[in-house]
């Protein structure tokens, strides 16, 4: 039995209210239980109200799994907790005093509590250690209502999650949207393996020197060739000494180094991954889109995005996956999937940010836009499918990563809306 189950059934009043008693039995007519305390410090639940034996009282509600676990943490010695007017305990093993030496109420939990909750607590928490996820065996029982309706809150969690590093990188950009889009590009153009190499080359230098590269191709590519630091073997071709003579004049121009730049990771990638072909189609990006910040806020439709992100390669890269050893002539586009990565990870969340910047309500077109998109594949996704959960679209996988990373694993079922209906289930 945790405290946080307890704290749980007292915010959510899932005990018999009626006949409430102290441990010294005083009745309890409850009002308010108060704001629960998500801090790390300070009583549980803060300005409750209630009568204790005709007396009104309004102050704070401390629970605990024993009475004596009040000593334990030394709540006698500290002034914070001189306003508890109520003490909810599971076991009530010992009195407990204030600093003044006034005693503090107590209510025994254990005596008002249903023993459907309880069965389906332990169900949920006790018998499914050795589970995916603790609910996978009661996950049919959830209706179709509560899973979409959850699915698309976790959503926007995720996005508002996603928020984080898209305000700290416009705080870090003097507010400039186009500059953190092209960080927030250049990451998710490095995958997993690759993004924080990616993001470190973007942050190495200031994004006016990209705009001014960005009218010659030939220029932004000895720029972030360069910058990768891609270009120190001499290679043979003509195009590498080329790139390198324009890196040394850009890097002299501009007075940038690579110094604190991340090296780039080729091992167990495919090569139409390699860093080389993603930073030459990064190139041409913005070759083509020089405001492209402009382009994404405007354009509304999944057809308008694979249209703007519709770029190949120099030349160059139609034969080549790295400096050293020609292959195949082959065009090297975008795929439609590596673009549904782009909008999933950079486009949406940055539209759903500078839309709430503006004092709009983003979340109808994103989820217009997201549900659009074909869902990702990944081993938390096939295991979903396999306990028959529906995942149709992007914003259905998204929300199921949500929930298995800051939920399932967490174990923290009681702040889920999936765990509340199982544990509320007659």
């Amino acid at each position: 039995m945790s405290e946080d189950f307890l704290q749980y059934l007292w915010k959510h009043k899932k005990f018999e209210l009626s006949n409430l008693k102290t441990t010294n039995q005083q009745e309890i007519v409850l009002q308010f239980v108060g704001v629960h305390n998500t801090k790390n410090s300070g009583p549980d639940f803060f300005n409750a109200q209630m009568s204790i034996e005709n007396q009104k009282w309004a102050g704070n509600v401390e629970i605990h799994y024993k009475t004596s676990d009040w000593y334990v943490h030394n709540h006698e010695n500290d002034r914070s907790y001189d306003n508890v007017i109520l003490h909810v305990v599971w076991e009530d093993d010992t009195e407990v005093f204030r600093r003044d030496n006034t005693k503090i109420p107590t209510l025994q939990l254990k005596d008002y509590v249903q023993k459907n909750i309880l069965v389906h607590y332990y169900t949920l928490f006790e018998k499914s250690n050795r589970n995916w996820i603790a609910c996978e065996k009661q996950l049919p029982e959830v209706t179709d209502f509560v899973m979409s309706n959850w699915q698309e809150r976790l959503y926007i969690e995720r996005l508002e999650q996603k928020s984080i590093l898209i305000l700290e990188l416009l705080k870090n950009s003097a507010n400039d949207w186009e500059a953190v889009l092209f960080k927030l590009l250049a990451k998710n153009f490095g995958l997993k393996i690759n993004g924080e190499s990616f993001l470190s080359l973007a942050n190495s230098l200031d994004f006016s020197i990209i705009q001014k590269c960005s009218t010659d191709l030939g220029t932004l590519e000895a720029l972030l060739f360069g910058q990768a630091n891609l270009l120190s073997i001499k290679h043979e071709t003509e195009y590498s000494k080329n790139l390198r003579k324009e890196y040394e004049f850009l890097r002299n121009k501009f007075k940038i180094n690579n110094k604190g730049v991340i090296p780039f990771q080729f091992f167990r990638l495919r090569p139409p991954n390699f860093p080389t072909i993603r930073l030459a189609q990064l190139a041409k990006l913005y070759f083509s889109h020089q405001q492209l910040f402009n382009s994404v806020i405007k354009t509304q439709h999944i057809k308008g995005f694979y249209q703007l992100f519709q770029v190949d390669t120099s030349d160059f890269w139609k034969n080549h996956y790295t400096f050293e050893k020609k292959s195949a002539l082959r065009k090297k586009n975008m795929t439609q999937s590596f673009i549904d990565l782009l909008l999933i990870n950079t486009i949406i969340p940055i539209k759903f940010i500078y839309a709430r910047s503006q004092g709009k309500n983003p979340e109808e077109e994103v989820f217009e836009l997201i549900s659009q998109l074909s869902s990702e594949k990944n081993s938390i996704i096939q295991n979903f499918k396999a306990l028959e959960v529906p995942v149709e679209n992007a914003m259905h996988s998204q929300a199921l990563i949500q929930l298995k990373n800051s939920y399932c694993n967490q174990k923290a079922c009681l702040k889920c809306a999936i765990g509340n209906y199982l544990l509320n289930q007659g």
